[in-house]
């Protein structure tokens, strides 16, 4: 089968449906490696992961080594880690401080600006060998929107701002929430599915499952005294265009940026206070009400979630086979928030959607059970029209249509049109006041 019968979108007739051989096959995922992740800006890593000078992370994006490092110059930069000489990893460790980086295997030396600066027994080499020309190889683009930074594999794609669109008005409401900007607390959550990476893609912005999969948890939380009634079937979710989408809906429960709960306890209530009046101070209130009474789950195409929700996460994920994928999870923080509010947002966090949390183990069953059903292979499509003849919900599916729709145009080498796609918001992000 081939791209152009993957996807069937009939918005006339409220029918959108895709075919399951695009979970299944190793071609399709050589395809996306081609076709999707090298013509994309892929999240690399938060500012504030690179806190001084040789500060690096090492990660590997869509199948490469990569090293996301702060200069000593200051400059954030990306290289790809493998030695000029002979190829091997330069840099070993999965995160650290370094002027400069030695390969183990013949001991070239680069410093942290990529420039060679050490050649053993040099003298060997003739006249032709360029020792300027052998540094480490910069990743073909590397930009930031507001401290979080991408890269492309395509020297010639838009610039990052034009490429992320309207999802820049929810990162925005995520970075001022703190006057003193967003910090990624350290640490890294790891864990893996065997299910296809674009079933987490659909689950990560899927309102629809909420309650049903994840009644343990509500119930958990209606224990404590939150009312869940009505919170999951309102709010509204948007395709943002570029394959970008959102849900958001009016938080039912406290959250530590600004909004206090008895389950907090008494003595959390003015320090959670103090932020509010601080924002509203800053921002008036109309502008913190929607950063702190409403959650949202952000999706950045291809690969990337943001739950700004009971507390702020940071997912990207990547598929190794067509039925497997691997995660990493960070929590995004206010850099100055106090310890105490910091501890009920990382207990959030990992009440959740930890890898052991209420959520995760749900959904990660969710997933695979959905992979293996794909074996049957009888039954060709899964259906994907929810809300197509009205205006969407949070348990809608325009935002995975969104997803679909851009998936497909790259798949196939087509133009990119989303009907459903909103328009921008009237309301532009405020100076402080």
């Amino acid at each position: 089968m081939n791209a152009r019968q993957l996807v069937i979108d009939d918005p006339e007739a409220g029918v959108f449906r895709v075919h399951r051989s695009s979970m299944l096959s190793d071609d399709i995922l050589q395809a996306e490696r081609e076709r999707v992740f090298d013509k994309c800006w892929i999240y690399i890593g938060h500012e504030s992961e690179l806190a001084g000078p040789g500060a690096y992370r090492r990660r590997v994006l869509s199948g490469r080594p990569l090293i996301f490092i702060r200069s000593n110059d200051g400059d954030y930069r990306a290289f790809y880690n493998t030695c000029s000489h002979r190829g091997a990893l330069i840099c070993r460790a999965d995160e650290g401080v370094a002027k400069v980086f030695q390969c183990f295997y013949h001991a070239w030396t680069f410093d942290n600006k990529g420039s060679l600066i050490g050649v053993p027994d040099e003298e060997g080499y003739g006249e032709a060998f360029d020792k300027a020309a052998l540094g480490l190889q910069p990743v073909e683009r590397l930009a930031n929107y507001r401290g979080f930074y991408f890269v492309a594999f395509d020297p010639n794609i838009e610039d990052l701002a034009t490429y992320l669109g309207k999802a820049t008005d929810y990162l925005d409401l995520i970075v001022d929430q703190s006057d003193e900007g967003m910090r990624v607390v350290p640490g890294t959550n790891k864990y893996s599915m065997r299910a296809n990476w674009k079933l987490l893609v659909e689950n990560s912005i899927d309102g629809y499952h909420g309650l049903p999969t994840h009644e343990t948890y509500w119930q958990y939380i209606a224990d404590q005294g939150v009312d869940m009634s009505g919170s999951m079937m309102g709010g509204e979710a948007l395709s943002l265009g570029n394959g970008h989408a959102v849900i958001e809906s009016p938080a039912p429960y406290g959250r530590p940026i600004a909004v206090w709960h008895p389950l907090f306890g008494d003595e959390m209530k003015p320090e959670i206070e103090g932020v509010r009046a601080r924002l509203v101070e800053r921002y008036g209130e109309e502008r913190t009400k929607r950063m702190a009474d409403h959650i949202r789950n952000l999706f950045i195409f291809p690969n990337l979630i943001i739950n700004d929700i009971m507390a702020v996460t940071v997912r990207q994920f990547w598929p190794t086979a067509p039925d497997y994928m691997e995660v990493n999870a960070w929590e995004l923080a206010p850099r100055d928030e106090a310890a105490r509010l910091l501890a009920t947002r990382l207990d959030s966090f990992l009440t959740f959607l930890g890898p052991g949390g209420f959520a995760t183990p749900d959904d990660v069953e969710a997933l695979e059970s959905c992979q293996t059903g794909f074996t049957a292979d009888s039954v060709e499509w899964s259906d994907i029209s929810r809300g197509m003849k009205r205006t969407p919900t949070v348990t809608d599916e325009v935002q995975m249509r969104a997803f679909w729709r851009r998936w497909n145009s790259l798949m196939q080498g087509t133009p990119y049109h989303d009907p459903e796609a909103t328009p921008r918001r009237t309301e532009k992000r405020p100076l402080a006041v």
